[in-house]
């Protein structure tokens, strides 16, 4: 098969991009998904003010996303402040131990029991709301006295109705989709959390 033309390329692109601002436009609409964004974030300073900590896990491309909430609270988002204790379970040792010894569905609700405590906040993200290790990683956190933030991309999931509070991007069929507004919804709950934790990084904003 040829490789595509410029102008084909160009209409992918385009296709690609409209979809995008389409899957965009829907979530800025979607009012439930919204306040939920803003539930999540108290949560989570919620946990902080307790002295607790989050951990954030997925698969894929969720792992990354898992990894991004985790680096740039520990570290840095925008401005300079504290970090704050946050992990994505996503060590190889660990993994491939647990996945070895117990099986791969158990890799994430593993780390829980050992280094979950009750106040602590697991962000468990999942494009299906499906995957079983995720899934047996919000029963952990509910066992341990945990709370659960999902981050999905299907109504109705069973990792939603697992969770203490869903935030659900339906994004049209494919995981790509979601993701993209998976990553939004991070960086926004990141915002929210300097805002309220650090309101002198804010002061100038608008």
């Amino acid at each position: 098969m040829p490789p595509l033309s410029e102008a084909d390329a160009a209409r992918v692109v385009n296709a690609a991009l409209s979809e995008s601002a389409d899957a965009l436009t829907a979530l800025r609409a979607d009012a439930t998904a919204l306040a939920a964004i803003g539930r999540a974030a108290a949560l989570i300073v919620g946990a902080f003010g307790r002295g607790g900590r989050v951990f954030s896990c997925g698969n894929g491309g969720s792992m990354c996303d898992a990894m991004h909430l985790a680096e740039e609270l520990s570290g840095r988002f925008r401005g300079d402040r504290k970090g704050l204790p946050a992990q994505a379970i996503s060590d190889p040792g660990h993994l491939s131990c647990v996945g070895n010894d117990y099986g791969y569905d158990a890799v994430f609700a593993r780390y829980l029991e050992s280094h979950g405590r009750a106040g602590d906040v697991l962000v468990a993200i999942s494009t299906s709301g499906t995957s079983k290790n995720v899934l047996a990683a919000a029963g952990a956190a509910a066992a341990i006295g945990m709370q659960t933030i999902a981050l999905t991309g299907r109504s109705g999931s069973p990792l939603a109705a697992a969770a203490d509070c869903a935030i659900c991007t339906p994004a049209g069929r494919y995981a790509d989709r979601v993701q993209e507004l998976h990553i939004k919804v991070i960086h926004i709950l990141i915002e929210l959390i300097e805002r309220d934790l650090f309101p002198e990084n804010y002061v100038a904003a608008h």
